[in-house]
């Protein structure tokens, strides 16, 4: 195992429960969530020209819509379509129509776009003690579909560069799993990828780079580390924040990695909750945009 990079903090404004990095190459902005703090945040890729967004709940996760500059936005018991404009409040749409609605007690959790213009999004027990997690996918035309239950916090997703694998993270089991992607729709093979021993803390948002390596975040851990796509342990970055929560490739050749953290509890970590950049020593990938009608 081999320590790359030195983190920097590019923002230092101690997100409660920061989360759901994306960076926009259109807008040349990175994004994120503040789910404890009910907001949006974005700035430019070395922390400058901040801005943020109040919510009315908190956001769980955001993704660009691939024509439109709207975002699509998972609040935490709702979808919605969201426009967000520097200076101006965030413009909220109707949530999004969903039969099967979250019972008393659940929130969404984390979520990325699909190759095909859907999301795979998680769902869980708001007090992250029972096992009712689940994992769907929302297609491009707004159906809502089952693929996977039986989590307590859903963490994730990630898929592989060619769109045949997808990884999913059961954080309290410290597992993380891998399925076959034959349909948009469909998952498949469900077999334990990757487990983190208990010195290393819980799996939590994670990336795939452009040779398959899977980035992980450790939530009371302290690093990101890259695993390899046979699941063995690469390299991994310490950073000064104990809480760390989910990464994105950024920039213009998507040679960095930003690295979202949460202050939640952590009062005497002067930089838990900051938004870390690093050099990680490999390419990511162009995020997947959704293709939901507007």
């Amino acid at each position: 195992m081999n320590d790359t990079g030195m983190p920097t903090a590019i923002w230092q404004g101690r997100a409660t429960l920061g989360e759901g990095p994306l960076w926009s190459a259109r807008r040349q902005r990175l994004f994120f969530v503040d789910i404890r703090g009910n907001r949006i945040i974005a700035c430019g890729p070395t922390g400058a020209d901040a801005t943020e967004w109040a919510m009315p709940t908190g956001p769980c996760w955001l993704i660009e819509h691939e024509t439109d500059d709207t975002f699509l936005v998972g609040l935490q018991r709702a979808i919605v379509t969201v426009r967000l404009e520097p200076g101006q409040p965030a413009e909220i749409g109707a949530p999004l129509p969903w039969p099967d609605a979250l019972p008393d007690g659940m929130r969404l959790n984390d979520a990325k776009a699909t190759p095909d213009g859907g999301v795979y999004f998680g769902t869980m027990d708001n007090d992250e003690a029972e096992a009712s997690g689940v994992l769907h996918h929302l297609a491009p035309d707004g159906v809502i579909t089952r693929l996977d239950s039986g989590y307590t916090v859903t963490n994730g997703p990630a898929i592989s560069p060619d769109g045949r694998t997808v990884y999913h993270t059961d954080s309290p089991e410290r597992t993380i799993y891998a399925f076959d992607r034959a349909e948009a729709a469909g998952l498949s093979a469900k077999r334990v990828h990757i487990r983190i021993p208990e010195t290393d803390g819980y799996p939590d948002g994670m990336t795939c780079d452009a040779e398959g390596g899977l980035w992980v975040c450790h939530w009371d851990g302290g690093r990101v580390s890259r695993f390899t796509p046979d699941g063995r342990l690469d390299r991994s970055i310490a950073l000064p924040a104990s809480r760390v929560t989910s990464c994105v490739f950024f920039g213009d050749t998507l040679d960095r990695l930003a690295i979202t953290t949460a202050a939640f509890e952590r009062p005497d970590e002067p930089l838990a909750g900051a938004l870390f950049v690093v050099d990680p020593g490999t390419r990511g990938l162009p995020a997947h945009r959704h293709g939901l009608a507007a």
